[in-house]
C-alpha cells in the first residue's frame, strides 16, 4: 500500500498500519487501546492535559484506530465484535494475516488462521490473553517523543523507562499455537492442546515458555487436564534433519540441552473475572497436576530433580501487572513462596549446587596441576656446573627417551653452560688448529734449513 493520503482515507501512515499488521498478526484480536499500548507506549503519557480519561484515551488511540480503518478498506482488516465495556476488537482477514506473516517474516502456519468467534461473545479470554502479553513485555516509551508534556507525565515516562525489563519484544510471542500429540504442526489431532501464548526470548533468560490464561471461569478439573496433553506432547519424539529421533517440540523451538530429559515450563495466569477464586483455581489446579511437577529430592546435593517433569508457575494477571516478570509475582508449583520469573521457572538450589560442583572440580584439577608441577619440578636435572635447574625446553631436549631427536653434547648442563662449553671447546679446538699449523710451519722451515745447510757443504766438497 502507498503512503499517500489520498489511498489512506484515514491519512494513517505506513508505519502505523505495519504496527496493526504486527500487533494482530502475533495477538490476533486486540482494541485500539492495546494496539497503541504495544506499538507506541509513549503515546500513554501524551494528551494528558485532555479533561477526562476518555477524551485522552480517544485522542492516544486515534492514529492507531486510523490505521485500522485504512486496513479495513484495503480488505486487510475487519471488525470482531465489541468487548464486555464497549470496546471494538480488530482482526485481520486471511488476506491480512498473510501480509503480517510477511512483517513479522514468519510462515503463514506460524500466524494462524482468523479466531472463529472475535468479540461476539465479548471476547474476554482473548483480551487476559493480550494484557498478559503487555504484562510481560511492559513496553517501555520513547522519552523524546514525550519532551514538551507535563511534567508529571514526563516522571511517568521516566518511571516506565526506569523500571525493570519485561520479557522479549512483540515479535518473541505467538498465540494459538497448536502442539500436536498427534498429527502434524499444520494439522494436528483432535485431542492436541492448543497453547494460548508460547514466548521465545533467550536474550532475556525466558527460551520458552507456554502459557495458559484463565479467567477464573473454567473448572479446576478441566485445566489440569491440559497438562496430560502437554506431557504426551513433550513426550512425543519425531525424527530431526538429522535422523536422530528427539522430543518433537526441540524440532521447532531451541533450549538448553543441559538435560535432555527436561520439560519446558508451563505458566498459568489467573485474571479474577469470573466467579471463582484465583488462588482457590491454583491451589486445586496444583493438587490435581501434582503427577506431572513433584521433583525428587537429592538429599546428598540438597536440591529437587525435575527429571521428565513439567515446571508449572502460577500468578494472576493483577500481579503480573503490579510486579512485572522481574517482580515477586510467580508461584511454583511444590514451593510455599512467590519469586521472580526467572527464579520460579528455574532450580536455584541445583543451580547452587552445580556451580558447587564447578567449582569443586575446579578446586580439585588446580590442585593436581600444582602436585604434579612440583612432581617435576623435584625430577627436574640440576645443571653440573651452574647449580640451576633444567627449563622445560632443556629437559624435553636431553630427553634420552626421545631417539628421533639430535643427541645434545652436553645432557649434564643447562642451555647457558652448554652454550658456554661449547664456545670452550671451539676456541681449543681452534687454538689446537692454530698450534698445529704453526707446528707444522716450524718444522718446514727447520727442513727447508736443514736442507740449504746441506747443499753448501757438498758444494764445497766437489770443488
Amino acid at each position: 500500500m502507498a503512503g499517500k493520503r489520498k489511498e489512506n482515507e484515514a491519512g494513517s501512515s505506513n508505519g502505523l498500519r505495519g504496527d496493526v499488521l504486527c500487533v494482530l498478526g502475533v495477538l490476533k484480536i486486540a482494541t485500539a487501546d492495546q494496539i497503541q499500548r504495544l506499538a507506541s507506549p509513549h503515546l500513554t503519557y501524551r494528551h494528558t492535559t485532555k479533561k477526562t480519561a476518555a477524551l485522552r484515551k480517544e485522542a492516544r488511540t486515534a492514529s492507531h484506530r486510523g490505521a485500522v480503518n485504512d486496513l479495513r478498506r484495503h480488505g486487510l482488516a475487519v471488525d470482531g465484535g465489541r468487548t464486555r465495556r464497549g470496546e471494538e476488537v480488530r482482526l485481520l482477514t486471511a488476506s491480512g494475516l498473510a501480509a503480517a506473516a510477511i512483517d513479522l517474516d514468519r510462515e503463514p502456519e506460524e500466524i494462524g488462521g482468523m479466531p472463529k468467534s472475535g468479540g461476539r461473545s465479548g471476547a474476554s479470554h482473548a483480551m487476559t490473553v493480550t494484557e498478559t502479553v503487555i504484562a510481560l513485555i511492559r513496553p517501555k516509551p520513547d522519552l523524546g517523543l514525550v519532551a514538551g508534556e507535563p511534567a508529571e507525565a514526563v516522571a511517568a515516562a521516566q518511571a516506565a523507562v526506569d523500571a525493570p525489563d519485561g520479557i522479549g519484544t512483540l515479535t518473541s510471542y505467538a498465540t494459538e499455537v497448536a502442539l500436536p500429540v498427534k498429527g502434524t504442526w499444520k494439522h494436528p489431532a483432535i485431542g492436541s492442546v492448543r497453547a494460548d501464548v508460547v514466548v521465545t526470548a533467550p536474550g532475556a533468560g525466558v527460551p520458552l515458555l507456554f502459557i495458559e490464561v484463565d479467567n477464573c471461569t473454567e473448572e479446576a478439573v478441566l485445566i489440569a487436564g491440559k497438562f496430560d496433553k502437554y506431557m504426551r506432547f513433550f513426550l512425543r519424539k519425531e525424527k530431526d534433519t538429522d535422523g536422530i529421533a528427539k522430543p518433537m517440540w526441540r524440532t521447532r523451538w531451541s533450549a538448553p540441552r543441559t538435560d535432555e530429559h527436561a520439560h519446558p515450563p508451563v505458566l498459568l495466569v489467573f485474571h479474577q473475572f469470573g466467579k471463582r477464586s484465583a488462588k482457590s483455581q491454583m491451589a486445586h489446579v496444583a493438587d490435581l497436576t501434582r503427577p506431572h511437577w513433584q521433583g525428587r529430592w537429592d538429599r546428598e546435593d540438597g536440591f529437587h530433580s525435575y527429571e521428565s517433569r513439567i515446571p508449572i508457575v502460577a500468578t494472576t494477571l493483577e500481579l503480573l501487572r503490579e510486579h512485572g516478570p522481574a517482580g515477586p509475582a510467580f508461584w511454583r508449583f511444590g514451593r510455599d513462596h512467590r519469586e521472580p520469573l526467572l527464579d520460579a521457572i528455574g532450580n536455584p538450589r541445583r543451580d547452587a549446587a552445580l556451580a558447587r560442583r564447578r567449582q569443586e572440580a575446579r578446586e580439585f584439577q588446580q590442585r593436581r596441576e600444582a602436585q604434579e608441577a612440583a612432581e617435576r619440578e623435584a625430577r627436574r636435572p640440576v645443571c653440573a656446573d651452574c647449580g640451576n635447574r633444567f627449563s622445560d625446553d632443556r629437559c624435553a631436549a636431553v630427553d634420552v627417551r626421545d631417539w628421533g631427536q639430535p643427541r645434545e653434547s652436553h645432557p649434564h648442563l643447562c642451555e647457558d653452560c652448554q652454550s658456554g662449553a661449547v664456545a670452550v671447546e671451539r676456541q681449543a679446538r681452534a687454538d689446537e688448529r692454530e698450534r698445529q699449523e704453526q707446528e707444522r710451519l716450524r718444522q718446514e722451515a727447520e727442513a727447508e734449513q736443514a736442507a740449504r745447510r746441506a747443499g753448501g757443504w757438498l758444494g764445497r766438497w766437489r770443488t
